[in-house]
């Protein structure tokens, strides 16, 4: 098959065009990257041999190759791994970013160009950082039990060039012809073996595979018997570059901050540092051992349907699966990591995985420590919590719908804004140590923004007297909290629900004075009940309003507004609920209602105010109303009618 050029798409050719020219603080790092999809590639064609007996490919001697070519200024790197049909070569290759592309490309493009190192490892497109350091790449690849390979060219100008390799070697070769060296820019002289010797220690020494690299061995000549020396020999020897120990099976205190960073970088193709290290080393009945990392940001998929699952798992340290999302629940998808099981199947499929029986074990061990290690960074760390929460905060709150057997524990770790104080949110911990001497109960509101929940009458007896309400404003708090869950056995209570008196013993409002109240006011409530009845259940005198003139609220049992809105944009069909109206008895607004409507005699005139007055009270709360065309009639009526 002759030669074909392809363009890459372009959304892409944009990126990789910001990628080449963009100010990349580490570009040693592009190494890292290749070595460690070499692992990748090695990992898949080690498991694919245990799997299939029959598959026509050799795993005797598995291993990643460099080979430095100084007077070309050529840089090798070569596995024997599973390697890549031509499919794949364009899949893969020739599309930057499959995910994320717009959103990254818009992202450099906006950015300092000194920050584009880390944007970019965020974005999971390691291999095109090749160009930062290579003027052309030339690809060779074929993959196991293929008789034919692909080679695919670049230089980064917006192409790139297939063709069909009869005698390609098994696995992926890629050939970078460098750039020159230049130490203003940050481009060191990869075609020195010294200067890769250092990366692959610093970057890959965990790899589990050899990373060997081809030298000259230069030998001086040995002196003759008539006193002449011989010629000196040179030959190419290969030489391992790392250790190839697994980190998860030393001791911690055996392995170095640096190390672990480098190897979460590796798992988890990121560039950031970790924000907490977990090990675990369980033995008895289930042996295993674990490795987890809480990332310090999040990444830019964390709440994309098709994102993989952060977990690898090995048996006894080869290489089964990189997305073993039933090791841990989805709202910890953000953890990263190495899980090393001894006991199980090397042929273990994904529906083995969904019923062992020790998978599950392992999965309830590694959640109740990574739950308690974020507790144990808000005990300790305040600072570092406070970056976990404002990455991960509204993921890990996912847990308290989702796995009620950790509920309590995910409350604790957990904070929430509250009138408390307007930039420090608390815990429920410390919420109950400030709770007034009569308070048995978490008072909270839920809403689209904590500037909209603040507004809402709702909080207006609360405020006077002092008490404290938590501020939910993220859309799984809506969820959440209608499950029932209490903590240190004080329930949680909305003060947008039920009937709430906060009056305690407070001889300003006696019981005579609100039943004399109740009775002055019924034949007002009642006929608002049947003038407003297709909008709302019933209306009744309200002791939570100390300035507002009405608000709506729901039955202790009630969707609010905010979750029904979140069903129907999922797609589910809600009916439209309808709740209660309160009026604030000693409003101005309300008291004139109540006199003209003991004074009229015909009271259908009086039903344009009525509505106003149920339209007010869904606009207070950040409401939508159903006809604000009419309710704007009614009001411009209202209003010349009053002016005139």
């Amino acid at each position: 098959m002759t030669s074909q050029v392809f363009q890459f798409q372009a959304q892409a050719r944009q990126l990789l065009d910001l990628m080449v020219h963009s100010i990349y603080s580490n570009k040693d790092s592009f190494l890292r990257e290749l070595v460690s999809n070499a692992s990748d590639a090695v990992d898949k064609l080690r498991l694919e041999g245990l799997r299939d007996k029959d598959l026509d490919a050799d795993i005797s001697d598995l291993h990643i190759r460099l080979t430095p070519d100084a007077q070309a200024r050529t840089l090798t790197v070569a596995d024997n791994g599973i390697g890549m049909s031509r499919e794949e070569v364009i899949d893969l290759i020739g599309t930057v970013a499959k995910s994320g592309t717009d959103e990254l490309r818009q992202t450099l493009a906006a950015s300092d160009p000194a920050d584009a190192g880390d944007l970019i490892g965020q974005f999971g497109i390691g291999f095109y950082s090749v160009f930062m350091v290579a003027e052309r790449v030339e690809l060779v690849t074929r993959k196991a039990g293929e008789t034919v390979g692909t080679r695919w060219e670049s230089t980064g100008d917006g192409t790139y060039t297939l063709d069909e390799v009869a005698d390609a070697p098994q696995g992926t070769t890629i050939t970078l012809s460098l750039k020159p060296v230049d130490e203003d820019d940050a481009v060191n002289d990869y075609a020195d073996p010294n200067v890769l010797r250092g990366l692959v220690k610093k970057y890959s020494d965990f790899i589990s595979w050899p990373i060997r690299m081809s030298v000259t061995k230069h030998t001086p000549g040995e002196e003759l018997e008539d006193g002449t020396t011989a010629e000196p020999t040179v030959e190419e020897v290969d030489e391992t570059l790392n250790s190839q120990k697994a980190l998860w099976a030393k001791s911690p205190s055996e392995v170095s901050k640096e190390e672990y960073a480098e190897f979460y970088r590796h798992v988890s193709h990121a560039w950031d540092d970790p924000l907490e290290t977990i090990t675990l080393h369980a033995e008895g009945t289930f042996e295993y051992q674990a490795l987890l990392f809480i990332p310090t940001q999040a990444p830019f998929d964390l709440f994309m349907r098709e994102r993989a699952n952060g977990i690898h798992l090995y048996v006894k340290r080869v290489f089964i699966m990189d997305d073993a999302a039933e090791l841990m629940p989805e709202y910890l998808r953000f953890v990263q990591g190495v899980v090393d099981a001894a006991d199980l199947s090397l042929n273990v499929s994904r529906e083995i995985l969904q019923q062992d029986r020790q998978i599950r074990a392992i999965r309830r061990r590694l959640v109740k420590k990574v739950i308690a290690s974020v507790q144990e960074i808000q005990d300790r760390r305040p600072e570092d919590y406070q970056t976990f929460w404002s990455n991960f905060g509204r993921v890990f709150k996912e847990g308290l719908i989702n796995d009620q057997d950790n509920a309590k524990a995910i409350l604790k770790a957990s904070v929430f804004a509250s009138t408390n104080s307007e930039t420090e949110p608390t815990t429920l911990v410390d919420y109950i140590s400030r709770m007034k001497p009569e308070q048995d109960v978490i008072y909270y509101m839920t809403g689209e923004s904590r500037t909209q929940i603040e507004r809402s009458p709702h909080l207006e007896a609360f405020r006077a007297k002092g008490i404290e309400v938590l501020l939910l404003s993220d859309p799984v708090d809506e969820v959440w909290v209608s499950s029932g869950l209490d903590f240190e056995d004080k329930q949680l209570v909305s003060v947008a629900k039920g009937v709430v008196d906060l009056d305690g013993d407070d001889a300003e409002s006696t019981d005579e004075d609100k039943t004399k109240q109740q009775e002055e006011f019924a034949p007002l409530l009642t006929w608002l009940g049947e003038t407003l009845s297709d909008e709302v259940t019933e209306v009744r005198l309200s002791s939570r309003l100390t300035e507002s003139a009405a608000c709506l609220v729901g039955d202790a049992f009630s969707m609010t507004p905010q979750l029904e809105k979140l069903y129907r944009a999922s797609g589910q069909p809600v009916p439209k609920s309808k709740r209660i109206l309160e009026l604030n008895p000693d409003n101005a607004l309300v008291t004139a209602l109540q006199g003209k409507f003991g004074s009229e005699g015909d009271r259908s005139a009086l039903e344009p105010t009525a509505k106003l007055v149920y339209a007010a009270a869904v606009l207070a709360e950040g409401g939508d109303l159903d006809d604000p065309a009419e309710v704007a009639k009614l009001l411009a009526e209202t209003l010349t009618q009053n002016l005139g």
